[in-house]
């Protein structure tokens, strides 16, 4: 199992779900370029402005650690990244589990597409975070957290986010909020789980039931989890079903 973590985080934020899976799974984790403890010195911000500079990435990984059917797990911004890279090099992977995904979180009226924001919310939510990087990490991530009775996971995500260098996230964001693969949802042929979450506010209801009907042979799981981190906020529940999708009788 190959785990890739979302925007403003890094390999840590998998931890409370990790036990879960190492009794079947030989587990995987990482960094992208640019968050945690990844080498800056090696950051292109050329190629890192961009999905396919992460998905060469993590396809680059499974080669480099001669990875076989793999289950990527992947969360938020790295859902998009998943389906690119099952998409490039299907064989190498076995599933796909999508954690709290969107393919793209601006709305679309021609299409009829829900993704949450309109184009000025994105455009003033990195504005926000070119004024003040500290000051937007603080602000957003209550929002992303989603789980106002558990302020130390509120902070934990805080803290996550102002460890990434400034520089780097800026890039980042732009790469999360802006890329819109709703086109390449028909290419994907490798077997998915998607996990939505309830009363999340970057990826509403509406995005997991079209990422449904467009993925074939797709699984869609609506957790109780709230907010747009369940494998911090809801471990347990996270974790359970990922296991029934992988191990059914488990």
């Amino acid at each position: 199992m190959l785990f890739a973590h979302g925007f403003g985080c890094d390999q840590g934020m998998w931890r409370r779900i990790i036990p879960f899976f190492e009794d079947r799974f030989q587990v995987v984790l990482f960094d992208h370029m640019g968050s945690g403890r990844s080498d800056l010195a090696q950051y292109d911000p050329e190629k890192y402005s961009n999905l396919d500079g992460y998905v060469t990435d993590v396809l680059a990984l499974c080669e480099e650690l001669v990875l076989r059917d793999v289950v990527l797990v992947a969360h938020s911004v790295a859902t998009m990244m998943a389906i690119k890279a099952a998409i490039r090099t299907p064989g190498v992977f076995s599933r796909l589990v999508l954690v709290a995904p969107s393919p793209s979180y601006i709305n679309d009226p021609v299409d009829d597409y829900v993704g949450g924001f309109t184009r000025e919310d994105i455009d003033g939510l990195l504005e926000s975070l070119d004024s003040n990087y500290f000051a937007w990490s603080a602000a957003l991530a209550p929002t992303i957290m989603g789980n106002p009775d558990a302020p130390e996971l509120t902070e934990e995500l805080e803290t996550s986010f102002c460890r990434t260098n400034p520089d780097t996230a800026r890039t980042f964001a732009r790469v999360s909020f802006l890329s819109d693969i709703r086109s390449d949802l028909q290419h994907v042929s490798v077997p998915t789980l998607i996990l939505q979450c309830s009363q999340d506010m970057l990826a509403p209801p509406e995005v997991g039931r079209y990422l449904k009907d467009r993925l074939t042979g797709s699984t869609l799981v609506e957790l109780d989890a709230t907010g747009h981190v369940p494998q911090a906020s809801a471990p347990d529940e996270t974790a359970h079903a990922i296991r029934r999708y992988l191990i059914p009788a488990s």
